[in-house]
């Protein structure tokens, strides 16, 4: 346990002696209430309370003292019942099969990849004390930037932010200098200079960056993904019926906030443009050299990890026929 997750597990005590298996408390690393995340988890909140004797209190990022990156240890330690996770990469460091960069392309090959990791991944989360209940996808991660891009090879010399060695290891295909920043950073350190720009989607942080952000150069480097977890004793301690509810709910709700970050991310790429910002689309010839790039760097991140992510990767490019 690090001295981040021992200060969020006095603070809980502090509050509630005793947690009780139908009160839990639950947390998302997202800190704006009015994203398609935070409302997903409220919904699953609501609905809970409303069909089972289960009780979920909600804490938005940073209210709780659980860095982002902590989040699936301090549920697989007890610290908090339940969360969701789009930093689960370093606790269970398999799943980011699924998050590197043009190995998965459309919406149609993430459904047949998750489908067929699923089983790997309800194993791997397990192994940390933790239940995969679901989770949620993000639209396609794309360009931001604070210079002008019109393709790839307008990355040479920048740095740009990533939140994984994955997206860093693209940046640095073309050139670029890759930063990772948590998002609380990123608005100051793109008013100093610190970084020039981002990957995320326009319904992720360019709906809180955009004003730092005037170019978006619509090229999709990879797909992100949280996932909805509860601590495998809380989980235990529920009823039959309990669990099997909050199972269903969320399988509904975690594809339902999907649907509404996709439909948010039209509308934000238009408000953003509206609002000034250079919207690009990907240039011919773009995603055929970075496939051909990053092609040969799957091969090589499974190999350098294990048997275990050979494995993985295998069984996602046979799920999706690359």
């Amino acid at each position: 346990m690090t001295l981040r997750t021992l200060g969020a597990a006095a603070l809980i005590a502090a509050s509630a002696t005793v947690a009780q298996a139908d009160d839990w408390t639950a947390y998302t690393y997202s800190s704006v209430s009015t994203t398609s995340a935070v409302k997903g988890m409220n919904r699953i909140v609501e609905r809970v309370g409303a069909d089972s004797d289960l009780s979920i209190d909600l804490h938005l990022g940073k209210t709780l003292q659980i860095a982002s990156a902590d989040i699936t240890q301090a549920v697989g330690d007890g610290i908090i019942d339940m969360a969701a996770d789009f930093f689960f990469s370093g606790s269970v460091p398999l799943a980011r099969v699924l998050n590197l960069p043009m190995l998965i392309e459309n919406d149609d090959e993430w459904a047949k990849a998750y489908a067929a990791m699923e089983p790997t991944l309800i194993d791997a989360f397990a192994q940390q004390g933790v239940v995969l209940l679901g989770g949620y996808r993000y639209p396609e991660q794309t360009i931001f930037t604070t210079f002008e891009i019109t393709s790839l090879a307008d990355l040479e010399g920048h740095k740009i932010r990533v939140t994984s060695p994955e997206q860093g290891h693209f940046i640095e295909e073309f050139g670029g200098a890759a930063i990772t920043l948590s998002g609380s950073e990123v608005p100051t350190s793109l008013e100093r200079g610190v970084i020039e720009g981002v990957l995320t989607a326009s319904a992720g942080g360019a709906k809180n960056w955009h004003e730092f952000l005037p170019y978006n150069y619509r090229f999709a480097v990879n797909y992100g993904n949280s996932m909805i977890i509860a601590n495998a004793d809380s989980f235990a301690a529920l009823s039959e019926d309990t669990q099997n509810a909050l199972r269903a709910i969320v399988a509904e709700e975690g594809p339902n906030t999907t649907a509404a970050f996709i439909e948010d991310e039209a509308a934000q790429q238009k408000s953003q443009a509206e609002a000034g910002m250079t919207i690009v689309a990907a240039a011919g010839g773009d995603a055929a050299a970075a496939s051909a790039k990053l092609a040969p760097y799957w091969e090589a991140w499974a190999k350098e990890n294990g048997p275990e992510y050979e494995a993985a990767l295998a069984t996602v490019r046979a799920a999706i026929g690359k």
